[in-house]
């Protein structure tokens, strides 16, 4: 008997606290709902804000991602407040959570200072494409702690902002124009001023290779079975892949017309 009159204080007891803490646990629900909808408000917002504004794609990226996680932060410094969390205890436990936090997300704090370097200097933006740790892609988003480039197959490659920040970066649409280098080796039997006017008739030709600077060739070597010419053009980014086709195509072609040799290896089998 005297432990069913335990429990029936016991269930008492956790009755009245379920009563009395009702209100709190209610109220607090509340304001993390509304709190979660204005977030998305603000997001709303701040988006149509960037979308009129002539802002760089990847700061914009960038401030959206860091506004919604300090309104989120803010957020549950609220709900735990009011659940009756003293606001000395919250920030005591907060400042040991963030260094042990700190220390053990040290890259990802590189990371996020990375993502501010690149940002601030800007050695890229979204939309360029660039050669980094062994991959070469279109800048797609920079996000806080990662960069996203999308590559030549379409395949999504996913970099940590810090070791771009300290590693080399090749942008190849930092300038508007970029020089290609062709070389074609020519048989020692062949002409070479034939061969060198063939080239820059070419480029002549191609309204999309630029005339200044003008084209240049040049025998860049003397190699062990053919003459290597050596072809510089000049051509805008957006024009540059489909100049360097359209030359390798060309040369091959007249080449061809005009009995200028391409030496290639051969292999000659005697039957015993």
């Amino acid at each position: 008997m005297e432990n069913l009159s335990n429990y029936d204080q016991y269930l008492t007891m956790a009755i009245n606290w379920f009563w009395d803490f009702a209100p709190t646990f209610a109220f607090t629900l509340i304001i993390l709902v509304a709190g979660l909808w204005f977030i998305r408000l603000i997001n709303r917002f701040v988006r149509k804000f960037f979308e009129k504004a002539d802002y760089d794609p990847a700061l914009e990226s960038f401030l959206m991602q860091i506004i919604s996680v300090g309104l989120k932060v803010i957020l549950f410094v609220a709900v735990v407040t009011q659940l009756g969390v003293k606001s000395s205890s919250l920030l005591a436990v907060l400042g040991s959570a963030g260094l042990a936090i700190g220390l053990a997300l040290q890259g990802s704090l590189a990371n996020f200072a990375g993502g501010i370097l690149i940002l601030f200097f800007k050695p890229f933006r979204v939309g360029d494409w660039i050669s980094a740790q062994g991959v070469d892609g279109t800048v797609k988003e920079i996000t806080i702690f990662t960069t996203k480039l999308n590559t030549f197959g379409n395949q999504l490659a996913i970099i940590p902002n810090a070791q771009l920040s300290n590693n080399n970066i090749i942008n190849f649409n930092a300038e508007e124009t970029r020089r290609d280098k062709i070389d074609v080796g020519i048989s020692y039997g062949s002409n070479i001023k034939k061969a060198k006017d063939i080239l820059l008739e070419i480029c002549q030709e191609k309204t999309t290779i630029l005339k200044d600077p003008e084209p240049q060739v040049f025998v860049g070597e003397l190699a062990d079975s053919s003459v290597n010419l050596t072809l510089r053009f000049w051509a805008k980014n957006e024009d540059f892949w489909e100049a360097h086709f359209f030359v390798m195509e060309e040369l091959k072609s007249r080449f061809d017309k005009a009995n200028i040799e391409i030496p290639f290896p051969q292999r000659v089998v005697h039957k015993a």
